[in-house]
């Protein structure tokens, strides 16, 4: 039994058209700087983790998209330092918008094979296989 506080937070594959898979370098200041990830972030109270993930792929991406375009593939679970985080992975083919770095020093259109290539936080590298497996 853990008492460290359980963080819920969201995260999204946007796949194009080639089947590539959308990552986000955190920008210098945040924790984990410098490494890439899927874009998303916590929940604000009372929201479901689809309402998160628009909100968020809005604000830090400045693309739209809707609940029918969000398909659950996994989830990672993780014990950080400090909290333990629960984190669902949804796939995205549909969407308004181009993908732009309002929050993050970088973007980059990856192959799901090449995922492993690029350093991520540990809560991270455990959805590449899934993404392998869906792509």
């Amino acid at each position: 039994m853990s008492d460290k506080p359980i963080l819920l937070v969201v995260a999204c594959a946007l796949v194009d058209a080639d089947r590539r898979v959308l990552i986000a370098q955190r920008p210098q200041g945040k924790q984990l700087a410098g490494l890439w990830e899927f874009p998303g972030g916590k929940l604000e109270p009372g929201e479901t983790p689809e309402d998160a993930l628009i909100r968020e792929l809005e604000e830090e991406l400045g693309v739209s998209t809707r609940t029918a375009c969000l398909a659950p593939v996994t989830f990672a679970s993780h014990t950080y330092e400090s909290f333990h985080l629960l984190m669902p992975l949804y796939a995205c083919r549909k969407w308004q918008g181009n993908p732009e770095p309002r929050e993050h020093a970088a973007l980059k259109w990856v192959r799901p094979q090449a995922l492993r290539d690029y350093p991520m936080p540990p809560a991270d590298e455990p959805l590449i296989a899934a993404l392998c497996d869906l792509l």
